[in-house]
């Protein structure tokens, strides 16, 4: 039963300067004929009661998705934990749900394994692993830790995973690989894309 305690705003982040793929907008970048921010609102938006994309760029195009599209409050792009303190601020529900522009394949049971895993624990966030390695971009937190958020940023903090390491974190196991694989980097994008050909 879904109760307004475990209801969730998700921000699918798409802010960040995309270095690795040569400065283009990672989220509208094609995929098998689609900007792979419209895969990640396939996958998330049946597991969310709300949905913001993080954007600082191409704003008016994010739109069109059907959902807000808000840049962070700072104009110098301090990584996605900006992205998600702006998404927080906004937020309506007390779960946010954070995940990046370039995981196309999450998997469709991601929210509720998170949610029940962080419910379970009474941790501040869960995150998800497959066997050694933990997908720290991908996070399930509280909307309360909004403050502390923005004393870390406030204080130079920009790292994701150093200020999870802050928080009482619940690590919850997933089997597929390939359901957080990213696509960050050009050859990366082009190997998808020769995949789904």
């Amino acid at each position: 039963m879904i109760t307004e305690q475990s209801k969730i705003s998700a921000v699918i982040l798409a802010g960040g300067r995309a270095r690795r793929m040569g400065g283009t907008d990672k989220g509208l970048a094609l995929l098998n004929g689609r900007p792979m921010v419209a895969w990640v609102l396939e996958r998330i938006a049946p597991q969310v009661d709300e949905l913001f994309i993080s954007a600082n760029r191409n704003l008016d195009q994010y739109r069109l998705f059907g959902h807000p599209a808000l840049p962070d409050a700072s104009p110098d792009f301090q990584g996605p934990l900006a992205g998600l303190l702006r998404i927080m601020t906004e937020a309506a529900h007390p779960l946010v749900l954070s995940v990046p522009c370039d995981t196309p394949f999450l998997p469709a049971d991601l929210v509720g394994r998170l949610t029940a895993a962080l419910e379970k624990s009474g941790a501040d966030i869960a995150i998800p692993v497959c066997g050694e390695q933990v997908h720290r971009a991908v996070c399930l937190c509280r909307r309360s830790l909004l403050p502390g958020l923005e004393n870390f940023l406030a204080g130079g903090g920009r790292r994701v995973g150093e200020w999870q390491s802050l928080l009482q974190r619940v690590e919850v196991p997933f089997d597929d690989e390939q359901a957080f694989l990213n696509l960050n980097t050009a050859e990366e994008l082009a190997a998808g894309n020769a995949e789904g050909s």
